[in-house]
């Protein structure tokens, strides 16, 4: 960790209908919760309208809490092209709203938060929740109804825990001439 003794850790769980993110304030070595919820589009049918909710509300949510990093849920890789196509747009989206605000993007494998908050890469969803309500002394009335919310808490938490460790597996950009130089093979001429 740099320095500075304070830091704020957005996280987001990507997803085109419901996407959750998660404040973590970290103060040396402890962290706290400072806020937790989602972004609804259940509502909205035009795919293109979604990606601009995303936008619009995770750069609320970046002006409000005005984090000094980004931690994100890389996609898994599921039978349904289809539905890893969206889920990227939407991660692809949350994670401009950050460069265009300077904000370090961390990535994490979902196995890769599982394991780092339960010390189980197949954990559920529900026992997330219940490490990181344990973990971060949550009070259960708290406790969001979607489960969205604390999977982006948890890729918050990874992140607070990979920090100041070397890691191979999470990538770091801080702006898109880093990705560029960082992603060579991924870009035509």
């Amino acid at each position: 960790m740099d320095k500075k003794t304070d830091k704020i850790i957005l996280g987001i769980d990507p997803g085109t209908n419901v996407m959750g993110y998660g404040v973590l304030k970290v103060t040396g070595n402890k962290a706290k919760m400072i806020s937790m919820g989602v972004i609804d589009m259940r509502k909205m049918r035009d795919p293109y309208l979604r990606l601009g909710k995303i936008y619009e509300r995770v750069t609320g949510v970046i002006e409000e809490y005005l984090p000094d990093e980004l931690a994100i849920e890389a996609p898994f890789f599921g039978k349904n092209v289809q539905s890893m196509l969206k889920l990227g747009r939407a991660q692809g989206v949350a994670i401009a709203a950050a460069i265009c605000r300077d904000i370090p993007i961390h990535e994490y494998a979902p196995l890769k938060i599982k394991m780092a908050i339960t010390g189980m890469g197949q954990a559920s969803k529900e026992q997330v929740a219940g490490m990181l309500q344990r973990l971060l002394n949550i009070d259960e009335k708290d406790m969001p109804k979607f489960m969205d919310a604390t999977d982006a808490l948890g890729a918050a938490y990874c992140h607070f825990m990979q920090m100041g460790r070397p890691s191979t597996e999470a990538k770091h950009y801080s702006s898109w001439k880093d990705f560029a130089t960082k992603n060579k093979d991924k870009i035509q001429s």
